[in-house]
């Protein structure tokens, strides 16, 4: 997992979310909403997945149930890989996220125990993005996220 902290600069912006829309679509991810994150663990098994933060803060864990707390502010980034449980503790009122997923992958939702089983045969087949999605080609994302051999 990655987390860019103050990735995009917000201010002034009449509409922080279409500032990561447009960012997020010119480097390969699509598919963007904007809501806030579940309030319950969940996972994403065949793709990966960009949280931005267009406004307000919450108090997000990643990794489960056993997982670390963050703080995520407005122009925090956070990037997914495939099997990363997620869930929203508290968040300001204002809170807005902006998610989006690369080209290649197919959207699901895990929560149960009983996904698990199948969910380890399928993330270690999920591809590595192309571009990062803050900072296109040249970014990161493609050296932290190798996959193994």
């Amino acid at each position: 997992m990655i987390i860019y902290r103050k990735a995009i600069d917000l201010a002034g912006k009449h509409d922080p979310a279409a500032v990561m829309e447009d960012l997020f679509e010119a480097n390969g991810w699509g598919g963007s909403w904007r809501d806030g994150i579940y309030d319950y663990v969940h996972y994403h098994s065949r793709i990966h997945e960009v949280l931005g933060i267009a406004r307000g803060k919450g108090r997000v864990r990643f990794g489960g149930n056993k997982g670390r707390t963050y703080t995520l502010k407005a122009g925090d980034v956070a990037v997914l890989p495939a099997g990363t449980g997620h869930q929203c503790l508290s968040a300001d009122d204002d809170f807005l996220v902006v998610g989006a997923y690369p080209a290649t992958g197919t959207y699901d939702e895990c929560t149960a125990v009983e996904d698990r089983p199948r969910a380890l045969k399928t993330i270690p087949k999920v591809a590595v993005p192309r571009k990062d999605p803050v900072y296109g080609a040249a970014g990161p994302l493609a050296k932290l996220w190798k996959k193994p051999k």
